[in-house]
């Protein structure tokens, strides 16, 4: 059954940068209502509504859900007009969010396995309440993070604050130098990888998963207009052959059901 989605104001409560290029926004529902279930991998449609050049909403993953102070957590990359006007919310303003959209993360409950999530850029965002969501489940997750440079690894101390993490860097400023598919974390033995960055890494990875047998779900960064399976603009192939939207059918896909 399909679950209930909602239309709701949210009222920012902090918007931190973090660095010239990302910020962190807080939101919690206007109405002082609980925020509705969210799974680890859901996205949110944002209304950019105070630029005038941005028409639709903007899809950004769900980076964290703090049930403690009610808010919802948004990593935002400055991308594009409409992603900059979201990154520059004042706190106070009211901001129209659809929510939660999408597929999730299938989550393991077996404290015995071991589980290593992978993100690259703004894509490490969905992982830090996937491995909360883990964690709570009895699995400790460990982090695989990678950037250009350590002026880019995003959000440290919080996932350090869930799980072990690694780090590969570009430029070899943080943790070990070169992509994050060199990192020689993959000469260990996991049950199951997570992913989530640009395609390319999320691809190596999953050819890395394939060598070593290992269960892999990947979360796609398609573009998204209405989030709500209606534009067909998100249209992916999967392996049986079948075209499916990414907002409704994904964004998660384990990587068996994709023809990488």
């Amino acid at each position: 059954m399909e679950k209930k989605k909602y239309m709701l104001d949210m009222k920012v409560v902090s918007n931190a940068a973090l660095g010239s290029m990302y910020a962190l926004l807080k939101l919690s529902p206007a109405d002082g209502n609980a925020l509705p279930p969210v799974e680890a991998g859901q996205f949110v449609q944002v209304e950019i509504s105070d630029s005038k050049t941005t028409y639709l909403r903007r899809p950004i993953s769900v980076n964290y859900v703090d049930r403690n102070d009610n808010t919802l957590w948004l990593l935002v990359r400055k991308a594009g007009e409409g992603t900059r006007h979201l990154a520059a919310a004042a706190v106070g303003s009211v901001i129209n969010v659809i929510l939660p959209l999408g597929k999730g993360f299938g989550l393991i409950g077996d404290a015995s396995k071991r589980v290593l999530l992978v993100g690259g850029g703004v894509g490490v965002a969905p992982l830090l309440y996937l491995g909360k969501q883990l964690s709570e489940a009895g699995v400790r997750p460990e982090f695989l993070l990678g950037a250009r440079s350590a002026a880019d690894l995003l959000m440290l101390d919080q996932f350090e604050s869930v799980g072990k993490v690694y780090s590969s860097t570009e430029d070899g400023s943080a943790g070990e130098k070169g992509l994050v598919t060199t990192n020689s974390i993959f000469a260990s033995d996991f049950d199951k990888i997570y992913c989530c960055g640009p395609m390319p890494m999320m691809k190596a990875v999953a050819a890395l998963a394939r060598q070593k047998g290992v269960d892999c779900e990947v979360s796609l960064e398609n573009k998204m207009a209405c989030g709500l399976g209606a534009c067909l603009c998100c249209v992916e192939k999967k392996t049986d052959g079948h075209n499916v939207c990414v907002c409704t059918d994904g964004p998660v896909f384990n990587i068996n059901e994709l023809p990488w």
